[in-house]
């Protein structure tokens, strides 16, 4: 007889995931929205150092980290959260605001886990599309909202399709949901926003809305993808209460502590990173247009692209693979004939240029 698994295991979609990673080192790996740049030396030292105490449990308060969080956005220790990644306290929010009969509300396509919150919870999904630019539509999300409302997301820089929209728009969305909704605003990327610009920008209006929390990561602009560690900022001590009583203990590890403390010791090294990466992605999109085709907007480490028509997505995606570069397909993303492009080394860049030029020919 066959195992029997809960209702909500077949609800749950499954995250897609790129393949090639097992080609070499040799491939260019524009799949991940990680950043190109290795961590800083004496980032992997600290982490490194603190492996030497693996033997015991880190400490389960994250006191340290909390405290450079702190210090560095204005926001107290206890209103801060932490996990596993950002995707971790994504997943607790789902847990700990949803149920059925509740609803969440985000755009679409957005952030490939949000349908997960839904499914894993027996809430309603609420998904909104995108408008003309592959933007968010905030003023549609906002009339999607209702009594049920439990949580909206908002991606900000959006990925996949790495357009942002305005402050001003988000608080007037936070404007007219009702004090009930906890609106989520995913930041994992606003580092590299041009168009948000000061990544403290959004602290403000933590300030003044009590409902809001800011969601963002050390995976993305500090290179610690591999070691995974994310954070919210919040209003209200009652969301970090309540995202830690539904996880496990101990859900950061030493190792990812210590590097992400040690990361924010290096901010003016991290701006000049960013404004590094933000030349690499003009000049893949320049590439990209030169092939006359379509780009969004892009204000993340990524970019966002149609692909012509007559050329089977698929196709393209293994004709890119065999050529030794990795994308993620718009299919698994929520949008069929489009790909989304890490934002690469020169080198990596033009080999994807010149393969995709060869492909849509």
């Amino acid at each position: 007889m066959p195992l029997e698994f809960a209702e909500r295991i077949r609800r749950i979609p499954v995250y897609p995931v790129a393949s090639g990673y097992d080609l070499g080192s040799e491939v260019a790996m524009l799949a991940s929205n990680e950043t190109c740049f290795s961590p800083f030396p004496a980032v992997l030292e600290a982490a490194g150092a603190a492996l030497a105490g693996a033997h015991r449990y880190p400490d389960p308060s994250y006191a340290t980290l909390r405290r450079a969080l702190s210090d560095r956005y204005g926001v107290p220790a206890e209103r801060i959260a932490l996990g596993n990644g950002s995707c971790d306290i994504l997943l607790a929010a789902g847990e700990a605001l949803l149920e059925p009969g509740a609803e969440v509300v985000y755009a679409w396509p957005a952030f490939s886990v949000y349908p997960h919150l839904a499914a894993a919870s027996g809430a309603r999904a609420i998904e909104v599309p995108l408008d003309a630019d592959h933007r968010h539509d905030l003023e549609a999300m906002a009339a999607e909202v209702t009594v049920a409302t439990r949580l909206a997301l908002i991606c900000n820089p959006n990925n996949p399709t790495s357009t942002s929209v305005g402050l001003d728009a988000v608080e007037a969305f936070l404007e007219r949901v009702p004090p009930h909704v906890c609106v989520i605003l995913d930041e994992a990327y606003c580092e590299f926003s041009l168009a948000l610009g000061d990544p403290y920008a959004s602290v403000e209006l933590l300030r003044r809305y009590p409902n809001l929390v800011l969601l963002r990561t050390f995976s993305k602009v500090y290179g610690l993808a591999g070691l995974r560690a994310g954070y919210a900022l919040c209003h209200a001590p009652e969301f970090r209460t309540a995202v830690d009583q539904v996880r496990q203990p101990f859900y950061l590890n030493a190792g990812a502590q210590a590097a992400a403390v040690e990361a924010l010791r290096w901010q003016d090294d991290v701006d000049r990173r960013v404004e590094r990466t933000l030349a690499l992605r003009s000049g893949l999109e320049d590439g990209v247009r030169a092939l006359g085709l379509w780009v969004a907007e892009a204000d993340a480490n990524f970019i966002w692209l149609l692909l012509p028509d007559g050329a089977v997505e698929a196709d393209v995606v293994s004709g890119l693979r065999e050529r030794g570069v990795l994308v993620r397909a718009g299919t698994s993303l929520g949008h069929e004939g489009a790909l989304r492009v890490t934002v690469g080394t020169d080198p990596e860049n033009e080999r994807f240029v010149a393969a995709l030029g060869e492909l849509i020919r």
